[in-house]
């Protein structure tokens, strides 16, 4: 059996840096920061008191009440995104084949507002249990999935993957396989994450994951500075449309790029910290390089996991010098969640879709807010700090790390007939 090409043919986009695809590139493109205070809840007495929100979002404009009372915000984040990929892509619903079209999205943490919510319902009524009919099927990570199959009746595969901040990504490689594979000819994949809540901020604060920077949330997200001090939460979510290349070619689709290799991998090694050497970053480059059929010298651009944590930056930057060699020096780096945040689970369907935007329009998007150099990093690397910049982009690789020690890996390619 002949592997399957497959093609990105729609996208759409929810982030703290715009509401739809358009405005969020524009926004990276131009370095503007999605940090502001936090209005999701009273943060006063929290260590952390901003984070990358998504912002003038009326959910009813997009989703009826009725129905987005049914959907917790990481669903509704969902299906804002797929509207707008499933709109992009322009499918004729009388032709496609909804049983060889399917739903693979990713969530790292899924219904955290909603069992927020309802645990200090519950303890706030005197611990009588008067539960929300809808909890549960709010709740669970896979309500984001299933809704999406449903809403566009499409009868393929239909999950969610978790591996915390590698779960968008895990998302899109599973769908990639699966098309690959011929078990589908369309499906809509990406992420989303919504844990800007009393729980998502207070337990970050715990592990001391976050930056503290209150008097300067605009410049918190600092990716290999110097003086980073911890990521900042980001909420919202991405969805990109993969399709197999003569199902869109006959049907006369655009096509963004082309999905060309991926690859995972595990740190082995601790629930939180990444690899002091960087080993599960450097065998996950690897193995989505050797994957995609090419070499390390043909990547032009990385969209690093670049949290902006002390110990996270350096370690996937010693695994880029250690895997690319002199290419190293060649390439373009950058970590968009100095712009917008860190959306957890959803990471790796906005970072996807930076490097296929940078495919498209040839430009590198920057890492913001850099104010020191970091003697740990090694100066001759082009972090594209705090400017956007022009150069040839054919293959571009985004990296993803979560909790667990979960490493994932995508690359891009410009498309070519």
């Amino acid at each position: 059996m002949s592997l399957k090409r497959v093609v990105i043919t729609g996208m759409g986009a929810l982030t703290p840096v715009g509401n739809d695809v358009s405005t969020f590139w524009k926004n990276l493109v131009a370095g503007v920061s999605g940090a502001a205070p936090i209005t999701r809840f009273d943060a006063e007495k929290f260590r952390t008191r901003f984070a990358c929100e998504v912002k003038g979002l009326d959910v009813t404009s997009y989703i009826p009440r009725q129905e987005a009372r049914k959907m917790d915000p990481f669903t509704q984040y969902a299906v804002i995104a797929a509207d707008e990929a499933m709109k992009d892509a322009g499918f004729d619903a009388d032709t496609l084949d909804l049983d060889k079209a399917g739903v693979i999205w990713g969530t790292g943490i899924g219904g955290l507002k909603t069992f927020e919510e309802e645990v200090m319902n519950f303890a706030e009524n005197g611990k009588t249990p008067r539960f929300n009919p809808f909890f549960i099927p709010k709740m669970i990570v896979d309500s984001a999935s299933g809704v999406l199959s449903i809403r566009y009746g499409f009868r393929g595969p239909n999950f969610i993957t978790v591996s915390a901040c590698a779960s968008a990504t895990n998302a899109l490689i599973d769908a990639f396989n699966y098309i690959k594979l011929g078990m589908m000819n369309v499906c809509i994949s990406g992420g989303s994450e919504a844990a800007v809540t009393i729980a998502g901020v207070g337990g970050f604060n715990a592990l001391k994951a976050l930056s503290e920077r209150n008097d300067s949330p605009e410049t918190a997200s600092r990716p290999y500075d110097k003086d980073r001090d911890g990521f900042v939460l980001g909420e919202g979510g991405a969805a990109l449309i993969l399709e197999e290349l003569e199902h869109a070619k006959a049907r006369g689709a655009k096509i963004y790029a082309e999905m060309i290799g991926a690859g995972m991998s595990s740190d082995a090694y601790h629930i939180t910290a990444p690899h002091p050497d960087g080993l599960g970053a450097h065998i996950v480059m690897k193995n989505a390089i050797e994957n995609a059929g090419i070499k390390p010298e043909d990547v032009d651009y990385i969209n690093t996991h670049g949290t902006s944590t002390p110990i996270g930056d350096p370690q996937e930057i010693k695994a880029i010098e250690k895997f690319f060699g002199e290419h190293a020096y060649e390439l373009n780096i950058s970590s968009t969640k100095s712009m917008t945040g860190h959306l957890l689970g959803g990471a790796g369907a906005i970072e996807a879709a930076a490097c296929i935007l940078a495919i498209r329009d040839q430009v590198v998007p920057p890492t913001i807010n850099h104010f020191t150099d970091d003697p740990e990093i090694n100066p001759k690397l082009n972090l594209t700090f705090n400017h956007a910049q022009k150069r040839e982009i054919n293959i571009a690789l985004s990296n993803t790390f979560g909790f667990g020690g979960h490493n994932a890996s995508v690359v891009f390619k410009k498309y070519e007939d």
